[in-house]
């Protein structure tokens, strides 16, 4: 029976281990930050006529060290935002907020991970590093330290953190981070990240209001946030020509996901309850952004295996 005991203790540690560790470094962004990421190192293979085993080496560094910096970010914001976790309802269960990773656990842990992640990328290439630490840095400091608490346009600053991941992938093959394919990607993230967290902002408008966050919606109300959301969209929609050139296809995709997506908030604000609205808007988001990305990846490495 003791043996028995033991054995089941030590089955349950890694599964504990593992849910405290994924929730730490928020591994859901990691996921959804990767697949950006690979757009963007697959759209540089395709532009530059490189084949994915040119650049194996580079392609697995860029995905490790991405992934690390990713979740030091997300450690970093978690230990910063404790007092705020606390309040919310989504976030009071995280293992920074219970005490399970604390304070110092958190740094050390957070630290070598960044540490980790940018030698990673520096050997896949100096500037994916470059790139991997300014949207580390972007997203603790100059959003989770600096705006997040002060100011409604805390969501365009982290954004800019947010459209680094593209950048990274594409350093990581090229150089010429200023190409108009990469920079396509890097507006495309911008600009989509600013309704897709409005209906965050919405949807979670009273937890934002108990934690003092001023979050567009729990500022200047409802209203003003559909307003802005809507000129965003209309952005998304103009930045579809950008994408001309890589693949009329991509830029004819974006272009209509990102009108039907307007017509579903003009539309879907009249006629639903504000919070029915707003998660429609935010389930649409991922669908927009998912299909895109994944069109993207596969043209660029598909469509040269038919050349």
């Amino acid at each position: 029976m003791l043996i028995q005991s033991n054995t089941t203790s030590i089955e349950r540690i890694p599964t504990s281990i593992t849910k405290v560790l994924f929730e730490t470094i928020k591994f859901g962004i990691i996921k959804s930050n990767l697949i950006a990421m690979i757009a963007g190192l697959s759209m540089a293979l395709y532009v530059h006529h490189l084949s994915f085993f040119d650049k194996i080496g580079h392609i697995v560094l860029a995905l490790i060290g991405s992934a690390l910096v990713i979740g030091a970010a997300g450690i970093f914001n978690n230990l910063y935002d404790r007092d705020i976790d606390a309040i919310m309802e989504r976030t009071k269960n995280r293992p920074t907020v219970s005490g399970v990773v604390d304070l110092w656990s958190g740094l050390i842990m957070g630290i070598w991970i960044a540490t980790g992640g940018l030698v990673a990328l520096y050997i896949s290439s100096p500037l994916a590093a470059y790139c991997g630490f300014l949207g580390l840095f972007l997203y603790v400091v100059p959003y989770t330290m600096w705006t997040k608490r002060r100011t409604i346009y805390n969501t365009e600053v982290g954004s800019l953190s947010g459209a680094m991941p593209p950048l990274i992938g594409w350093a990581a093959i090229s150089p010429d981070i200023f190409h108009p394919g990469a920079m396509a990607l890097f507006l495309l993230m911008v600009i989509w990240q600013m309704p897709h967290f409005y209906a965050i902002g919405i949807r979670r408008m009273e937890e934002y209001r108990a934690a003092n966050i001023p979050m567009l919606p729990v500022v200047k109300g409802i209203r003003r946030t559909y307003v802005q959301m809507n000129v965003y969209l209309v952005a998304l929609f103009l930045s579809s020509f950008m994408f001309w050139s890589f693949n009329p296809y991509i830029a004819v995709a974006n272009a209509l996901l990102s009108l039907i997506w307007l017509i579903l908030s003009v539309d879907g604000y009249r006629r639903k309850p504000e919070e029915k609205w707003a998660r429609s808007m935010f389930i649409f988001s991922l669908n927009h952004i998912t299909i895109l990305l994944l069109m993207i990846v596969g043209y660029s490495l598909g469509a040269p295996l038919f050349q």
